[in-house]
């Protein structure tokens, strides 16, 4: 491993937009918008993944994978349904204001958080690198707020592109604590979640066209 190749710099930008779109992909409530700027925070991942290849050629593979899986499979999924439901977020159980002031708070203090005590959280002589040290940070932080659309949101959609983002701090840890990951398993973990995102639009659609809501609350009460 050549760490003194890996492009700091660069690294530093993706990993600050990245994690500014994932604020507004949680808080923005046009689901359009919101699925657009998870596929840009996509590509982004795609650039990071293509940074770190330098230390591990394999990441090039899931750099491709993840271009076809998240940056066109993931949207274009997202957007038919949108397209069969609704636009327009369904009322959060926080409001706007308030929600963007506890994402903003995430946001930095899990980055910090995580920034100043990755010894403890990976302790491992790469995750201390600066550069991956700043990947776990980014890491960690979108999967807070993915977590965070999941238990605020009652929006079906929403709460998937929610789940999107958790999967992809989860995607950009191994980056930092598992870099030697082969191919195969790499190209595996991208493909398993297009298609769960899949079937649980699919069922998402199938429900609104039943029952015509895409409430979460309320779709619990169908059980029944």
């Amino acid at each position: 491993m050549i760490l003194t190749d890996l492009p700091g710099d660069l690294i530093r930008t993706l990993s600050m937009l990245v994690v500014i779109t994932s604020v507004v992909a949680v808080e923005t409530r046009r689901l359009r918008v919101s699925a657009t700027v998870y596929g840009v925070q996509a590509l982004l991942i795609v650039g990071l993944l293509c940074c770190f290849a330098t230390v591990n050629p394999a990441l090039y593979w899931w750099a491709g994978t993840a271009f076809v899986t998240k940056a066109i499979l993931t949207p274009l999924f997202l957007f038919l349904c949108i397209k069969r439901t609704r636009e327009v977020e369904l009322p959060p159980l926080i409001g706007f204001g308030p929600s963007v002031v506890v994402a903003a708070l995430l946001m930095v203090g899990f980055f910090r958080l995580t920034h100043s005590q990755v010894e403890l959280l990976a302790p491992s002589p790469l995750a201390q690198t600066e550069a991956f040290r700043t990947n776990l940070a980014v890491a960690s932080t979108v999967f807070v707020l993915g977590l965070y659309a999941v238990l605020t949101r009652r929006d079906a959609v929403k709460t998937v592109i929610g789940l999107c983002l958790l999967e992809n701090g989860v995607h950009l840890s191994l980056v930092s604590l598992a870099p030697e990951l082969s191919e195969t398993a790499l190209v595996g973990i991208a493909t398993e979640v297009v298609v769960t995102v899949f079937l649980l639009l699919y069922v998402i659609t199938g429900v609104y066209q039943q029952a015509g809501t895409t409430d979460t609350l309320r779709m619990r009460e169908l059980r029944g």
